[in-house]
This record gives C-alpha cells, structure tokens and sequence, in this order.
C-alpha cells in the first residue's frame, strides 16, 4: 500500500514520527502554494494506484498500518475515511455515509484510479477550489456526482493534533478532534 503526506514549510515537526510509523512514506511537499494545490498535486503522484491520503498534523492509532490495510481488505474499492468527528460516531459507528457528506481529509483511502478521476474532476470544477473547505467540497463534490458512497471506520485510526491550522490560521484545531479515536 502507498501512503502520501501532504506537508507544508513550517510543520517539519510532524514528518519524524509519520515516517517512523508508515515505512515507505512518500513526502508530498507544497512548493505549488496552497493544501487545495498540494492536495491535487498528492493525487497526481498517486496516478492510478490505491493511496492512503494523509494530512502531516495527525497522531496515529498502534498497529496504524496493520489495521488501515485490514480495513482496506475488506472495501478495496470503496473510498474510506479513518477519520471523523461526527455525533453519528458515537450513536452509529461504523457506516456508510453518501459522498455528498465527506468532509475531513486528514486521512482516507482512495482506491485504484479514484485519485486520478478526482483530479481530472478539479480541472472542470476550478470553482471549488476557492471555499472555505476545498478539498473536502470537491472530493464530496466528485463522490456525489459519481452517485459513490464512502465507508467512515469507527473507532477512528487517526486523530487532529491540537494545533493552528495551516490552512486558515484563524481555525485552532482544538474542537476539531475525533469522539472515537483510541490510541491502542
């Protein structure tokens, strides 16, 4: 299984203890300017391969890759998401959700040829790049239009480090944490 970072100058902290934790991880700098672009960018080193699609400022659970890949077994064609903060968490678990709701790319599974359809889907949809969450809107916006649904993992495998946000400094991620996530 391939697994991409997307990273930014500035967040170096983060990188030492992902690739401790994820053997092989490929680094996604941004020198494009902006987590849309180096998003799209992630996707276009993805090309046609199954990718885990992580963003830097996360923690992991034990065993992270084991149990992402053994996740993966079971829905290899499905897009996953291992990270959410949703109350359904809690009441439902373990779900199918449509793809119009995705939100929250700290970390997901994208299966084979999805990164590259997601990609030529930005190049038509350039609007999408300028809302308040632009990767999530347009991978929502691409999984809605392919009539796809999107499998969300409870207990979640990851967690949102409390910290500001590279994307917009004004948003602290400190209520933007999973009710699910178990460290072990």
């Amino acid at each position: 299984m391939r697994y991409i970072l997307r990273t930014c100058e500035g967040r170096d902290q983060y990188i030492p203890y992902l690739t401790e934790n994820i053997k092989g991880l490929e680094i996604c700098f941004d020198d494009v300017g902006g987590a849309m672009n180096n998003f799209l960018k992630s996707l276009e080193m993805a090309g046609n391969d199954p990718v885990v699609n992580i963003e830097d400022d996360i923690r992991l659970c034990n065993n992270f890759t084991d149990r992402v890949e053994a996740e993966i077994e079971k829905r290899p064609d499905s897009l996953i998401q291992f990270f959410s903060m949703r109350k359904a968490d809690l009441v439902i678990g373990e779900r199918w959700d449509s793809g119009g709701n995705y939100l929250m790319a700290q970390c997901t599974y994208i299966p084979a040829k999805m990164s590259a359809g997601i990609l030529k889907f930005s190049e038509k949809y350039e609007r999408l790049r300028h809302k308040s969450h632009p990767l999530d809107s347009m991978v929502a916006e691409y999984l809605k239009r392919a009539k796809q649904r999107y499998w969300i993992v409870v207990p979640n495998l990851v967690d949102h480090i409390i910290g500001k946000s590279a994307i917009d400094s004004r948003r602290a991620s400190t209520n933007r944490q999973s009710f699910t996530f178990k460290g072990s």
